[in-house]
């Protein structure tokens, strides 16, 4: 994520300045700003990594990475509930215009998310608790949970103020169907996703 712009008079943004100058600090963690307060994630561990790229797979053979949307890792997102806030989604299924749509310090308009994914670390409760809240207000449509802690897979959607009015856990052994409003049908085995995130070797 790129420093603030020389142009802008460094006092205005006090928490992004902050935020960046921490990014530079730590490389490889992740710095978000949620309910003004900044948060700073570790780098992701093998597992972590390993459940995202298993998770991409079915968003791409349902050819949602194309003229239309775009599957993405790590992209800005610019929250309303305060006003330097943004989070940066483990992985989320965007318009293709969302260059269009950008705000500040590398981040984009919620407008531009169709859904937002989080694999779950060591501070799960932000994920589980934190940024629902967040996410709701964005008005993001669906939020998917990898939920590594609990093995569970939360899915999120129907966002009205600060929380999902429908929120689903799925346990080993379902398959479940994202809705279609992402852009293509969309099915993830429980099963087999937990097992990508799982630490330790893959299992067979």
């Amino acid at each position: 994520m790129s420093p603030a712009p020389a142009e802008r008079p460094h006092s205005e943004w006090p928490l992004l300045d902050l935020a960046n100058r921490l990014m530079e600090q730590y490389p490889g963690h992740r710095v978000e700003i949620i309910g003004g307060q900044i948060l700073v994630s570790p780098p992701a561990d093998r597992a972590h990594a390993r459940a995202l790229t298993s998770l991409m797979l079915p968003f791409l053979d349902a050819g949602l990475h194309g003229d239309d949307a775009e599957v993405l890792q790590a992209i800005g997102i610019w929250l309303p509930d305060g006003r330097e806030d943004y989070a940066i989604p483990d992985l989320s299924v965007v318009d293709a215009d969302l260059e269009d749509h950008h705000i500040e310090n590398n981040c984009y308009d919620p407008v531009s998310f169709r859904l937002v994914l989080e694999v779950t670390s060591s501070n799960y409760k932000t994920d589980l608790r934190t940024k629902v809240t967040a996410y709701a207000n964005a008005k993001v449509p669906v939020y998917v949970i990898v939920d590594r802690r609990h093995n569970r897979l939360h899915v999120l959607t129907d966002p009205a103020a600060d929380e999902y009015e429908t929120h689903r856990v799925h346990a080993p052994g379902e398959l479940v169907t994202l809705p279609e409003s992402i852009g293509a049908k969309v099915t993830l085995d429980v099963a087999e996703v937990l097992r990508a995130a799982a630490s330790g070797p893959k299992a067979e």
